[in-house]
């Protein structure tokens, strides 16, 4: 036979398994519970380790570009709230610092490359001012999305807790005991708030600001209509959720329409650059002859603005609000 396995060695393969086995189920009897209820979020492991649940809100605000009050920190308010909204945790310092080295990276990197200053000047300019914002405003999408998607189940476990009998801010702490990020955190912030003083309305308004999602406003509005005049919250909160689900639903639905169209513009954007790539590496002279000429620079820059408004019409037509 092309393999054999001796038995002795087969015996001892047995036992390694069944050693690895033993010792993964002692460590989800004892320990993983422990583990999985330290890490659920961020706030449950700064609690771990700060007890005064205070000092807690105050790391949680400043890790967020807050001050320990919640004030903005930076004067351009409008891109302190998209570093808010985007749910970078490291210090505003520390983040200016990597953004200027970096940019100065790419300006020392162009100029010794290129010679050029101006090329250096723009180099550096992309790299310290247009992917920062453009990094941060995809963390901030993509955070508002997982927020939206965790949005209805947060709402049901409200629900069941205040038909369960239990106020408001017990089922909003209830939400951020179970939840992970991001809306366990930000739950265990409102709960923090009302706990040292501010109002349920005020603590809402607080979370749409630190969000920024779209669903928030009908969430916050029905808080603070039930606040004011009365009424089953848990009925509304109820159909509420029932009402992103479908919306969510939709979205999934007409993003799975509108695929084909994605595809295509992905195919026609890429297939240029594909077969330029590949004249270039099958025959390097071809455009040699060319190259250097005023008007091929010229043809280029024009083809290259007309697939760039090709790309965006066809992003406005695969893209769109609900």
């Amino acid at each position: 036979m092309p393999f054999e396995l001796d038995s002795v060695h087969l015996v001892y393969l047995l036992v390694a398994i069944s050693a690895g086995l033993f010792a993964e189920g002692m460590y989800l009897l004892f320990f993983n519970s422990r583990s999985y209820r330290k890490n659920i979020n961020r706030r449950l492991q700064l609690m771990a380790d700060e007890p005064n649940r205070e000092s807690m809100l105050v790391q949680l605000r400043r890790e967020r570009g807050l001050t320990g009050g919640g004030d903005f920190r930076l004067p351009l308010i409008a891109l302190n709230r998209l570093i808010l909204q985007s749910g970078v945790s490291i210090d505003l310092t520390k983040l200016v610092v990597i953004v200027a080295f970096v940019a100065l990276l790419a300006f020392g990197t162009v100029l010794v490359i290129r010679a050029q200053w101006l090329e250096a000047f723009m180099a550096a300019a992309v790299c310290g001012l247009v992917l920062p914002l453009l990094a941060l405003k995809m963390l901030r999408s993509r955070r508002q999305k997982a927020f939206g998607a965790q949005f209805p189940d947060a709402l049901d476990i409200i629900v069941r807790s205040l038909r369960a009998g239990h106020p408001v801010p017990i089922a909003i702490t209830m939400v951020a005991r179970e939840s992970p990020d991001p809306i366990g955190t930000e739950f265990g912030i409102i709960a923090d708030e009302i706990t040292y003083g501010a109002d349920l309305e005020t603590a809402m308004r607080n979370l749409f600001f630190r969000i920024g999602q779209d669903d928030l406003p009908l969430f916050v509005t029905a808080v603070a209509i039930q606040g004011s005049t009365g009424g089953n919250l848990g009925e509304i909160l109820a159909n509420l959720s029932a009402v992103i689900r479908q919306r969510f639903k939709m979205r999934r639905k007409i993003r799975a329409l509108a695929a084909e169209g994605r595809a295509s513009a992905l195919i026609l954007s890429s297939l240029p650059i594909v077969m330029f790539m590949i004249v270039q590496l099958v025959a390097p002279d071809f455009y040699g002859s060319v190259w250097h000429e005023d008007i091929t620079k010229t043809i280029l820059a024009t083809a290259g603005g007309w697939m760039a408004c090709g790309n965006f019409i066809m992003y406005k037509m695969v893209n769109f609000r609900i």
